[in-house]
């Protein structure tokens, strides 16, 4: 199966009128709307894999990756050889740097073609990497609202539609306290504060945080490449920190859990490789024994490739993190929803869905 063209879909889906969300969208910086940036690989013989990469505001920065220095590259390749084009496209591509929006359209063609070699097998991707569980936990992952009164709306949204664990991106203590006030102490609470804090800082909150009782506490400093100030601050505060969402290579989470850094590990599959790199890190972590917890902030394919790896080589606390949008559309419609805090592997080829061609008209960007 040759490679014969490889497209790119930039989507912009509306959160809904009156919902939550759009009363506060992401605090004061405003997220009106989701951002993404979906790919779709075809072979000669008329297979079609689909992948999605990082998008936000890198959406147009990615979608010029792939078409302008990746797709060139793909074009002509045999699509079932995935390990030696992404060696090669890693090598070729490297002089333009290790992560950012060439790292997510390389993620999203991987995450592609793997799509495509479970089709060709008519099996799922979580059998391709040997096996799977037909459903994982999940957990709502909130706007940041900053506002306490839509945070308690939001949160017993959360709680009323079956979620049991909720991760918040509040920056504000207050706002997090007024979380675990409407929860109780009996829901699993996270906190990720988008390397919102120095070392110093972080350490004048830990007891405060370590006092609301966290699950975890995700990518608190600033740079999120001080691996050592990370290591200090979970030795001193006693608190379980989460990081690798801006983790970019293999050997970067090699030094990240090295250093004793977190207590759990959160590659991206539509950041950092696709689903063939976020598979290396699973026995990386399992020498260091860190649970990964995937960062999966999509509702693509980034979303299908985190459950499928996780399905096949999570532990058995392994987790989904779900966003908890009011968007006016979703990619799979009904397809793919959690119910009483668990989401369903999907069973079919590849990735198991196929993405709704009427959102990918409506919402297109041009």
């Amino acid at each position: 199966m040759i490679i014969a063209k490889v497209d790119a879909f930039p989507l912009r889906i509306p959160v809904k009128r009156g919902s939550t969300a759009d009363a506060a969208a992401w605090g004061d910086k405003g997220l009106p709307a989701a951002d993404s940036l979906i790919i779709r690989v075809t072979t000669d013989d008329g297979l079609e894999g689909w992948g999605e990469a990082f998008g936000f505001r890198a959406v147009s920065s990615a979608k010029l990756a792939v078409e302008e220095l990746i797709a060139p590259l793909c074009i002509g390749r045999d699509a079932t050889r995935i390990a030696p084009l992404m060696f090669d496209l890693h090598k070729t591509l490297h002089i333009f740097g290790r992560g950012g929006p060439l790292a997510y359209g390389v993620s999203a063609v991987d995450i592609a073609l793997w799509d495509i070699a479970g089709k060709a097998a008519n099996a799922p991707v979580h059998r391709l990497l040997g096996g799977g569980r037909a459903d994982l936990p999940c957990y709502a992952s909130l706007n940041r609202f900053s506002d306490p009164r839509l945070i308690g709306a939001e949160t017993r949204r959360a709680l009323d539609s079956g979620f049991r664990s909720l991760k918040l991106h509040e920056t504000e203590l207050s706002a997090v306290r007024a979380a675990r006030e409407e929860v109780g102490p009996d829901v699993e609470l996270m906190l990720d504060v988008n390397c919102a804090w120095t070392l110093n800082e972080a350490r004048t909150k830990a007891e405060e945080l370590k006092q609301i009782r966290l699950k975890w506490l995700e990518e608190p400093l600033w740079p999120p490449e001080d691996y050592d100030g990370l290591a200090e601050l979970r030795r001193t505060s006693g608190i379980r920190i989460a990081a690798g969402e801006n983790v970019s290579t293999l050997m970067d989470f090699g030094r990240l859990m090295t250093a004793g850094a977190v207590d759990f590990v959160q590659p991206s599959p539509a950041k950092m490789g696709g689903i063939s790199e976020l598979a290396k890190v699973f026995p990386i972590a399992a020498v260091h024994d860190v649970a990964v917890m995937i960062h999966s902030f999509y509702d693509g394919p980034g979303l299908l490739a985190a459950i499928h790896v996780a399905a096949a080589l999570g532990t058995a606390d392994a987790m989904i993190e779900w966003r908890h949008f009011d968007l006016e559309a979703q990619l799979y419609g009904g397809a793919l929803s959690p119910g009483h805090g668990r989401i369903s592997v999907p069973q079919g080829p590849g990735l198991g869905i196929e993405p709704d061609q009427n959102v990918i008209r409506t919402y297109l960007r041009v």
